[in-house]
């Protein structure tokens, strides 16, 4: 079952590519407008890195607005659709490749600051992709992951690691079925990072200033 997750999440992705290009260009997701883009902004400069990699980049926004501070980056992204939009929009760097290639060794790339913004919804291949994060980062280098927290994403649900169902909610028009994506709780994320060779150096929580309540967090972590 959850292979037919995981499969799900790259399938849906896929179907939605031009929706989500459209709605993270135009702004339309309030919490991204009002806080976790300029969170992981803040983050990565705060480590004042001269080259990063986004994996995870959808239509490559994050690597535009880290160029305007001279920051060059590599973006890679399972989605074809979303990697040539990326393209079109900036010009840069941008590979096609899926987590699998990556944890298999697939990407021969080293950065100071490795980026997972939103982009780690799997089980198993998220666990797989962890471990090979060590690998593509320079001496002295660190992984950021911002993610949904996991006290306010809870919802209704048991706090336990598991598989969730997904939501458009608040991402706007041209949006069909949801992927699935794995919960993770703050114990279950050590773990994941405990086996794949990490250690957790500090941890943000930005907060949204509307509800007062955790919008994201960020992981900060390095090699161990």
């Amino acid at each position: 079952m959850g292979v037919d997750r995981e499969t799900a999440i790259l399938r849906v992705w896929h179907d939605h590519a031009a929706p989500w290009t459209r709605a993270v260009r135009e702004q339309a997701i309030a919490s991204r407008r009002l806080v976790t883009d300029a969170a992981i902004v803040e983050a990565v400069l705060a480590w004042r890195p001269k080259r990063i990699i986004d994996v995870g980049c959808g239509e490559g926004w994050l690597l535009r607005a880290l160029a305007r501070h001279g920051i060059e980056g590599l973006g890679v992204d399972a989605v074809p659709a979303l990697v040539e939009s990326a393209r079109a929009a900036s010009g840069g760097r941008f590979l096609t490749m899926d987590y699998a290639a990556i944890a298999t060794g697939g990407l021969h790339e080293q950065a100071d600051v490795v980026v997972c913004n939103f982009s780690l919804l799997g089980g198993a291949s998220v666990d797989a992709l962890l471990g090979a994060i060590p690998a593509l980062l320079a001496p002295g280098g660190g992984l950021l992951i911002q993610t949904l927290h996991p006290w306010s994403a809870c919802g209704e649900g048991e706090y336990r690691d598991g598989w969730r169902e997904g939501s458009w909610a608040g991402c706007g028009e041209g949006f069909g079925e949801a992927a699935p994506w794995y919960f993770r709780t703050l114990a279950g994320w050590m773990q994941s990072f405990a086996a794949a060779g990490l250690t957790l150096e500090s941890m943000r929580e930005p907060i949204d200033p509307q509800s007062g309540k955790p919008a994201s967090v960020i992981f900060v972590l390095v090699p161990r």
